[in-house]
């Protein structure tokens, strides 16, 4: 079901957004305003949709013996701040005010640590499957009630801060079809979006 969203509150919190905390999070630096949003995918297993083990896998709670895949991801300690399933409904996993751990390695405009200073959207997907107009509508309102409480400048896409480490949200997420539903986004995205 798709998500009607409302404002985040003072503690980081949307309105909308079922809440299920992750303990893969700790404080921003004190001085960082949160002025990126970088989308993600993921599924499990692999190809695999409404599992629930991404959500397993972001509050640490994922039987690694499940899948042969899974072994992979024994001790791996990583969340977000929003899950979009397929059906557009959002789990909020980490307070908005919190660093998630979403962007592992990466840089934007000259800077490291983007979870310092960014807020991370997974998507239920992957670089292989298109995307659900459920998804591209959630994620088009979550850009906007995001804007409103955060100064946000910019948004990207996993592979763009992590560069040859990441190719989510892959080639088939559709930038364009995100700003026709939602025109301002536009200019949080580079020019050749």
């Amino acid at each position: 079901m798709k998500a009607v969203l409302g404002a985040v509150d003072a503690e980081g919190w949307l309105a909308g957004a079922t809440r299920v905390e992750s303990p893969f999070h700790d404080a921003r630096p004190a001085d960082a305003a949160i002025e990126l949003l970088v989308v993600h995918n993921i599924s499990l297993p692999p190809g695999r949709f409404g599992s629930g083990d991404a959500l397993r896998l972001f509050t640490g709670t994922l039987d690694v013996t499940a899948h042969p895949f899974y072994a992979v991801l024994a001790g791996v300690r990583v969340s977000a701040h929003f899950f979009v399933d397929r059906g557009g409904a959002v789990t909020q996993l980490v307070s908005c005010r919190a660093r998630a751990w979403h962007a592992g390695v990466s840089q934007f405009e000259g800077r490291s640590n983007c979870n310092d200073f960014s807020i991370g959207v997974e998507l239920e997907g992957t670089d292989f499957t298109p995307f659900a107009d459920a998804q591209y509508q959630t994620l088009a309102r979550l850009v906007s009630v995001l804007r409103d409480a955060y100064p946000l400048r910019a948004l990207r896409g996993h592979s763009d801060i992590a560069a040859g480490r990441k190719t989510d949200p892959g080639p088939l997420f559709d930038w364009s079809r995100l700003i026709t539903l939602a025109p301002h986004v536009a200019d949080l995205l580079p020019s050749r979006r």
